[in-house]
């Protein structure tokens, strides 16, 4: 996320997005990029619509590809995986990494759907 003009220094790190404002995002057509870190066995049971499944035993944001004119927003079962990913991620892209707080149980939670 590159700083505005005159917006002042640009915030680097991990923050967290909800399930509701992450939901708005995806349905306004926001060019987003899902990465689930659970096991693909845990993927199969349920994950955010669109998502893809890198688990975190496997994450190295150096193999990534580009995400283009996509943010990338990580997400897990409860938050705890997907804010190690996202820590990584930052760190690698010297960039804020946002992660979807309270995870897939959060989402759920929220009645929003969820792919199987």
């Amino acid at each position: 996320m590159p700083a505005e003009e005159g917006a002042g220094p640009r915030q680097i790190g991990v923050l967290t997005i909800e399930p509701r404002a992450l939901a708005t995002r995806i349905d306004a057509g926001e060019p987003i990029q899902l990465i689930d870190v659970r096991t693909p066995e845990e993927f199969a049971e349920g994950h955010l619509p669109g998502a893809i499944n890198i688990p975190l035993d496997r994450f190295d944001p150096a193999a990534l590809l580009p995400a283009g004119n996509s943010e990338r927003i990580l997400c897990c079962r409860s938050d705890r995986r997907s804010d190690i990913a996202a820590e990584r991620l930052a760190q690698y892209e010297n960039d804020t990494v946002l992660h979807l707080k309270g995870g897939i149980v959060a989402w759920e939670r929220a009645g929003l759907p969820v792919a199987r």
